[in-house]
């Protein structure tokens, strides 16, 4: 009886072990049914629980939207709210002929802003050629550069075929040359331009348009951020519609940078708040053009002087070498500093707990530049806060490995070998060789004190830093989204390393353009860096009267900004100043700012379908802004305090400052 015992309580163990296997390999294979067939799913399930650097901290849960003083902060602009985009073709628009004059191929070289001016160009020469286009080669992602094989060229940073199908009924576009042109391109043999910065259609009708005829094919060669002039004569107006269709609407950035983009900005989102995107423009290469080397310390100083001497050479900079960067800076040739537009916005009334969006490459100084803004703003954030390592190596691709020469271990010291000429010289005495060279180890001339010391050229780009310069292209593909997406945008600069727009004018570009009416701060910098002098030892305690200027200028900078951007940025860059071209009027095309801006074309009827009475009730809402007493509550007063309760206590204006003279001042 025992061994039966045994023989059934063994039975049931295997049973029970059998069952457990059985178990196990079912639930391995529903794992890998889950693995394959809800990719998004677990990739969603990945990014809820990726663990960011930014936690936000607002003083009030609550965030009353219908406050006048929400309304004053991120509320519309109200005198810019009938104007609306309408990039479509205004009369006869022939569609691209089915005979074409040949072949234009274009090699186009620069930063993001560079790129996306250019591509709207040769879209417009190809047209006004009859020229069929092939998807043009970006320069700064070649395979050469380190970056993964997955994207070429174009299709690295926008996709191809959104480009294609939005421009079928503008130019034909194709991805590749013919193979018998390929093969004369790669033995030079097609024609080639290096076209210059804003040239005439004269200069293509002319110039390129026979040698197009003859050959069938001719290369273009873009370098200086645009191939074809802003402002074209009335009878081409219709090419500026085209430009607006390629970079407000053919120009969508590939599918995994539009994805983390959309990620980022639900994001920033998610606490349910608006939020500021602000661009600094502080890049080494604009500071270096426009003289402002002084405004840093005296490691920074030297790496600015030392690229504008390289600029210099090369005839970039006209000027002398060595300028005042305090008058550049009185004058508003110089950036304003992170610290000063933090001053403004809490100036403007924007609490501590303000989300704070910083956008941009390359912030010269690095972060040490943005730790006054970190103290008046608690809620400042870029993409590397919001995303994770593995979301942001995902947009990459596939990338070989390349192996850092700065870890190496010096080289061992080396005597140097007698020359064979001195070894079988004649009976000594005889003269002693010149001493060796003193040995130059990499560890000792890599970084900025290294090649500054040793040549006024600068250094060649290594293959990590040509990588990082590609993906510089994507870092600002995704801020360009945010920023045109953002409820307030300001920027700290306007002007490249070559005196044209910049990136944060493409941005104020787009957002005219798409939604004129969201505030975007235009500032006047000689203005401001004027008003911040007058102030200058008492910022962080500033008194009614500052306070009053300070919002002044910036409710006119809504209005007059927009006005001069048509007489400062649209001369260099199309795309900056869209209006009046690719805008159109509702509702009253005889307000005065419209009139200003040269838009006359009323909207078509279809966009009418919005009843008139809300724009009447917002009028309303406005003119109550005159009673609206807000206390300043500005800046820190302690800047060491708990953080979680604002950064210590704050400074309170007893006085109160009246909306309804800003809004006097405006108009």
């Amino acid at each position: 009886m025992k061994g039966e015992g045994k023989m059934v309580i063994m039975s049931k163990m295997k049973w029970v072990g059998l069952v457990g296997l059985v178990l196990s390999a079912f639930s391995l294979f529903v794992h890998f049914l889950l693995a394959r067939y809800t990719e998004g799913g677990i990739s969603d399930y990945q990014s809820s629980v990726t663990i960011f650097s930014w936690r936000p901290i607002f003083e009030n849960s609550d965030f009353a939207k219908n406050s006048p003083l929400y309304r004053r902060l991120w509320g519309q602009v109200r005198r810019l709210e009938s104007l609306h985009p309408d990039a479509n073709p205004r009369g006869y628009y022939a569609d691209p002929r089915s005979e074409s004059s040949g072949y234009v191929f274009v090699r186009i070289q620069g930063g993001f802003h560079e790129i996306r001016n250019s591509i709207c160009d040769v879209v417009a020469i190809s047209r006004l050629l009859n020229a069929t286009l092939v998807i043009p080669e970006i320069q700064s992602t070649t395979s050469s550069k380190g970056i993964s094989s997955e994207f070429k060229s174009f299709a690295y940073l926008y996709n191809e075929d959104q480009f294609m199908a939005a421009l079928v009924k503008d130019v034909k576009v194709v991805k590749t040359l013919p193979q018998n042109l390929k093969g004369a391109r790669r033995k030079k043999k097609i024609p080639s331009f290096r076209v210059p910065n804003s040239a005439s259609p004269y200069f293509y009708l002319h110039h390129v348009l026979p040698v197009l005829n003859k050959h069938a094919v001719v290369e273009l060669v873009v370098s200086e951020g645009g191939c074809l002039q802003a402002i074209l004569p009335p009878h081409l107006e219709e090419y500026q519609r085209l430009r607006c269709r390629v970079g407000f609407h053919a120009l969508r950035f590939r599918q995994e940078v539009q994805e983390l983009a959309t990620k980022i900005l639900h994001r920033l989102r998610a606490p349910g708040r608006p939020f500021i995107a602000f661009d600094p423009g502080m890049t080494r290469d604009a500071l270096a053009y426009h003289g402002c080397a002084e405004l840093f310390q005296d490691v920074h100083t030297e790496l600015i002087q030392h690229k504008r001497a390289w600029m210099k050479k090369r005839g970039i900079v006209k000027g002398k070498l060595s300028v005042n960067s305090a008058e550049q800076r009185l004058n508003g040739s110089c950036p304003l500093m992170p610290e000063e537009v933090g001053i403004l916005l809490r100036a403007y009334g924007y609490s501590w707990d303000t989300i704070l969006y910083i956008s941009g490459g390359e912030v010269f100084g690095g972060q040490r530049t943005l730790i006054p803004l970190h103290a008046m703003f608690e809620n400042t954030v870029d993409r590397t806060s919001l995303s994770a390592a593995w979301e942001m190596s995902r947009i990459y691709g596939r990338e070989v490995n390349i192996v850092d020469t700065k870890l190496r271990a010096p080289p061992s010291v080396v005597q140097e070998k007698k020359l064979g000429a001195w070894k079988n010289a004649g009976p000594r005495p005889h003269p002693l060789p010149p001493p060796p060279a003193r040995p130059k180890y990499p560890h000792n001339i890599e970084g900025w004190w290294g090649w500054v010391a040793e040549s006024d050229n600068e250094p060649e780009s290594t293959v990590m830093e040509l990588r990082t310069n590609a993906h510089k292209l994507l870092w600002e593909a995704i801020d360009y989204l945010i920023c045109v997406e953002a409820d307030v945008f300001i920027p700290g600069f306007d002007r490249d390393g070559k005196g044209r727009p910049n990136f944060a004018s493409l941005v104020m570009g787009h957002r005219l353009y798409q939604s004129a009416a969201s505030k975007t701060f235009r500032l006047d910098r000689k203005e401001v860096v004027k008003l911040l002098e007058e102030n200058r030892e008492h910022l962080y305690q500033a008194n009614h009267t500052w306070l009053t200027s300070i919002r002044k200028h910036l409710r006119r900078s809504l209005i007059d900004g927009v006005i001069e951007a048509s007489s400062k940025s649209k001369p260099f860059s199309f795309l900056s100043h869209p209006a009046p071209e690719c805008s159109c009027l509702r509702y009253d095309p005889t307000k005065p700012v419209e009139a200003s801006l040269g838009v006359m074309h009323s909207c078509p009827k279809w966009m009418d379908s919005e009843i008139k009475t809300n724009s009447k009730d917002k009028e309303t809402e406005e003119d109550s802004d005159e009673d609206v007493s807000s206390s300043s509550g500005l800046f820190f007063k302690n800047i060491g305090g708990n953080n979680q309760s604002g950064g210590g206590e704050l400074i309170k204006e007893e006085s109160q400052l009246d909306d309804q003279e800003e809004l006097e001042g405006s108009d």
